[in-house]
């Protein structure tokens, strides 16, 4: 996998931190270093690693998998790209009780925002492809994107209408991905 086809995928994971940012940022108003610290720093921690989580699941059934592999890859990576995108046009409540960079509420959004890189990681076990590189740049990425959302979300007005379009955008970068799986393993052909 090539570095811009990494940062390509990382981009597309990130999506869901970027767009939750950018909503923390809209209802927090004003964050500070720290917040901006622990919030970019779990989400990027999460974001690397639930790929590694998901690429041990798939090593665990590789074997049994490989002669339809880029079919389940292809089955995963769609099926998130398409909630990505159905998600982006749901109405969603940003109120916030607490401060969400500390505690439970942490956790809660950093798994919640990287769910989907579980799926690819698994994408990768199954298709033999080597995790280490990509999840450095996915992890990177996300903690970047974290920081972008919250900047935006705390100076733009209008800045709440980026994170559906954000949503879309990553779900049909996954699904393209997906797509490209299926022609590498002359699927079309």
């Amino acid at each position: 996998m090539s570095l811009i086809q990494m940062f390509t995928l990382a981009l597309a994971l990130a999506m869901d931190a970027f767009a939750v940012s950018l909503g923390l940022g809209v209802k927090m108003g004003k964050v500070r270093p720290r917040q901006f610290f622990r919030l970019a720093w779990h989400f990027g921690f999460f974001q690397a690693g639930m790929p590694v989580l998901g690429w041990m699941a798939g090593a665990a059934v590789r074997e049994q998998i490989a002669a339809f592999d880029h079919w389940i890859a292809f089955g995963l990576l769609f099926i998130i790209g398409i909630k990505m995108i159905k998600e982006a046009f749901e109405v969603q409540d940003h109120a916030l009780q607490q401060d969400p960079s500390k505690g439970l509420s942490l956790v809660a959004l950093s798994v919640a925002t990287s769910i989907d890189a579980l799926a690819v990681g698994f994408s990768f076990s199954v298709l033999s492809m080597s995790i280490w590189g990509p999840i450095l740049v996915i992890g990177l990425v996300a903690a970047g994107m974290t920081i972008l959302g919250l900047y935006l979300g705390t100076k733009v007005v209008q800045a709440v209408r980026l994170g559906p379009v954000a949503e879309v955008l990553g779900g049909f970068v996954l699904i393209g991905i997906g797509v490209r799986i299926l022609i590498a393993h002359g699927v079309f052909s």
